[in-house]
């Protein structure tokens, strides 16, 4: 997978070498860089958001200089996509950096609330050190598609209805492409005392030298497909796949849905009508149905556990990766093209399941050994 790495590494460094790019650290990504740096000061806490998956490869270069404080917040989101045993170790890494760090899932309203009431709970502890009753200001701070407007969203609307305050809602634009957000937007979250979130745009540092983040970045989102090349990017997901134990577990599921189906073959009549109800309702060319989601996942089981080669191996694991592209084009019932063409169908789904959670939950970022590691040493 090096090669791999590598090749998606260098895609990213070639773009920003460029300084024409009209999308990396464009003059709007460097204006909001600096109306964000001028801010920090200015407010009571700086959430700096992060993705789960990518604890370390997601930290805004901009936060990098501030020490550990209780006002320098490191919020986990999208902890529904990634691996929950390890989003617990980072929180533990954190904990031992004397680093304050929260997960949150912004679509779940109970984990919202927790967020909220955490984030209370910080600013009455400020509110003891300063009398004064001004309203507290928060910062969510972040590179692109780490959910920060989905997080502003979701504290303003849980903010609301906590608080019983009637009024329109003011809704971010969440996309599930990066940069979106243009504008520093106020969002109120609280009252007694009033606490507003400010929503920033993404920004990116105006160069990435590792490649190993580059491709991190890449596959998560944060920057551009049309950047690496969705091919190279879904080729990246599953060489993860193959070097996890995640596929193992599809496995057990269809040894069971087996075993199921073998003691319901008496009530055949009442299956088949039932069958016949779910087939009105199944479009095949729609790859997110549940019927499409678990024939990727039993053709991906399969295709890894007949696979006779060595995954470590540079030229096995491509070898084996050129089979799943032939075979998932069957099961996202493309038609029958050229492999190149269907190859860029195949990958744009495929990362759209990696992307939703459906394929399962991955955390790219090991955590650290070592008791501190250069990058938190300038926390």
């Amino acid at each position: 997978m090096a090669s791999l790495v590598q090749k998606l590494g260098k895609a990213v460094k070639q773009v920003t070498k460029n300084r024409g790019s009209n999308w990396w650290y464009t003059p709007h990504m460097a204006a909001a860089s600096r109306a964000i740096t001028e801010r920090i000061p200015l407010v009571d806490f700086v959430l700096d958001v992060r993705d789960a998956r990518i604890p370390l490869s997601s930290e805004c270069e901009q936060l990098r200089n501030y020490l550990p404080s209780s006002r320098h917040i490191i919020v986990l989101n999208k902890t529904d996509l990634a691996n929950r045993s390890l989003t617990k170790e980072w929180m533990s890494f954190f904990k031992e950096e004397k680093c304050l760090a929260f997960g949150v899932n912004s679509h779940n309203k109970e984990n919202i609330k927790e967020f909220l009431n955490f984030l209370q709970a910080r600013v009455r502890e400020l509110k003891k050190m300063d009398l004064s009753g001004h309203t507290i200001t928060l910062m969510l701070v972040g590179i692109p598609n780490v959910g920060k407007s989905a997080l502003a969203n979701a504290l303003h609307q849980v903010g609301r209805i906590s608080a019983a305050e009637k009024g329109k809602l003011k809704h971010a634009v969440v996309s599930p492409h990066p940069g979106e957000t243009k504008n520093i937007t106020s969002f109120k979250i609280a009252s007694h005392p009033n606490i507003y979130v400010l929503d920033t745009p993404g920004v990116l540092p105006p160069e990435v030298t590792d490649d190993s983040v580059c491709s991190k970045l890449a596959l998560t989102g944060a920057i551009r497909d049309c950047v690496v090349g969705e091919i190279e990017l879904a080729q990246y997901f599953l060489s993860i796949l193959s070097l996890s134990d995640e596929y193992k577990k599809w496995g057990k599921l269809l040894f069971l849905e087996h075993g199921q189906a073998s003691t319901n073959q008496g009530a055949s009549i009442l299956a088949s009508s039932e069958f016949g109800k779910r087939q009105d309702r199944q479009y095949p060319t729609d790859h997110t149905q549940d019927f499409i989601v678990n024939n990727v996942r039993r053709t991906l089981c399969e295709a890894l556990t007949s696979f006779a080669g060595n995954v470590e191996s540079e030229e096995d694991l491509a070898h084996l990766t050129k089979v799943e592209f032939k075979v998932l084009q069957r099961v996202f019932h493309l038609p029958v093209e050229s492999d190149e063409e269907n190859y860029g169908r195949v990958a744009t789904k495929l990362l759209n399941l990696y992307r939703t959670g459906r394929l399962g939950h991955y955390t790219l970022d090991p955590v650290p050994k070592s008791a501190r590691c250069n990058s938190f040493e300038m926390l």
